[in-house]
């Protein structure tokens, strides 16, 4: 999920939390502390929410540290209470509130989690028991933006700014937010089931069968069947009964789910996992100790391209690899590409990452 639609699902959580009157009850006083301003709850679950996604400051480690940290140490559930305990404080310290630290702490805890949530809805998943473990865990069936569920989180503000008086309107649009992800979890069902049937009719011995979320739809889908050396992929709606045709001057969300396929129009494509050009080489690259970090990190991986330029003991190889789950019809550009290269054969392979604008760049 971007970091402005997690930031903007805790100010509408930090507001539900927060009446508008304050409590009289001495028990809800005792178990969360005195009640603070509507605004100071808002600005709280805003600040709190965005905060697991500071690890982008790990780009400035290097490209390898944000790989493997993104979505880590920040995003746990482990670490979860000491994050709420500081974004507590540094709140009573910043409203000047030390009464009310325990109020401050539970919003701040709150809010985290919600983004801890939104991340975990999506198919790249976040490290919930980071640093005991670097698993990664996602239910896989939101797109990383998803405009219903931002814009139910914008009219559930909106409508909270209409009515300052009642929670009732932040409350809703908390509620309605589950049914949205219900409803894509329904679509990843749907795709899943017609992978499974292909596999089955087309006599797959499958190792993987999956599916990820697409973008304008919930019932837009990748499928994969991937049997050990070969993926099968198809895009897909698994609710749409023909084609769906478009015109340069449709709007972007018609343009961008035209090229998902009525189930009964599947278009399947085979990519080989280690090439056609130098499989023994791209397998080679695939097992070095070195490239562990990508296995960890790729759900479908593949050979993007194999590079020789040179030639003799000079020649230079390089061996290039993607995720398939970063690639779908629209995309231009194909992101997170990691390969090997090497300046002659025998030679030792170092790690490099690709760019289209900055090009090869050494991973430290």
């Amino acid at each position: 999920m971007d970091t402005l639609t997690h930031a903007l699902s805790g100010a509408l959580l930090g507001r539900a939390l927060t009446p508008s009157r304050p409590a009289t009850s001495a028990r809800l006083q005792r178990w969360f502390g005195p009640s603070v301003p509507v605004w100071q709850g808002v600005t709280l679950g805003f600040a709190a929410a965005a905060f697991p996604d500071s690890d982008f400051v790990l780009r400035f480690v290097s490209d390898l540290a944000y790989l493997r940290g993104h979505r880590g140490v920040t995003h746990s559930l482990v670490m979860l209470p000491f994050w709420a305990l500081l974004l507590g404080w540094l709140a009573s310290l910043a409203f000047g509130r030390r009464d009310a630290l325990r109020r401050y702490v539970l919003l701040a805890a709150a809010a985290i989690a919600i983004h801890i949530a939104g991340d975990w809805i999506t198919q790249f998943g976040t490290m919930l028991l980071a640093p005991l473990s670097d698993a990664r865990f996602g239910l896989g069936s939101v797109f990383i933006i998803d405009l219903v569920f931002s814009g139910i989180i914008v009219a559930g503000l909106l409508a909270s700014a209409a009515v300052r008086r009642s929670r009732v309107p932040a409350m809703a649009a908390l509620a309605l937010l589950p049914c949205w992800v219900g409803l894509t979890v329904v679509g990843r069902s749907e795709a899943l089931a017609f992978a499974h049937d292909y596999a089955a009719r087309q006599g797959i011995q499958a190792r993987i069968i999956d599916a990820a979320p697409r973008p304008a739809s919930p019932f837009n889908w990748s499928v994969f069947v991937f049997d050990g050396t070969r993926y099968h992929v198809a895009h897909v709606n698994t609710r749409r009964s023909a084609p769906l045709l478009v015109t340069p001057d449709d709007h972007f969300v018609r343009r961008f789910s035209a090229p998902y396929q009525p189930l009964s129009l599947a278009h399947w494509e085979s990519y080989e996992k280690f090439g056609v050009d130098a499989p023994a080489l791209a397998r080679e690259v695939w097992e070095h100790p070195q490239f562990g970090f990508f296995r960890w990190f790729a759900m479908y991986p593949l050979v993007y391209r194999v590079e020789t330029n040179g030639a003799g003991a000079n020649a230079e190889t390089c061996v290039w690899y993607r995720d398939l789950r970063f690639g779908f019809p629209g995309r231009t550009s194909v992101p997170f590409r990691f390969g090997m290269c090497r300046a002659g054969p025998g030679r030792e392979w170092a790690l490099f990452a690709l760019d289209d604008i900055a090009g090869r760049a050494a991973l430290r």
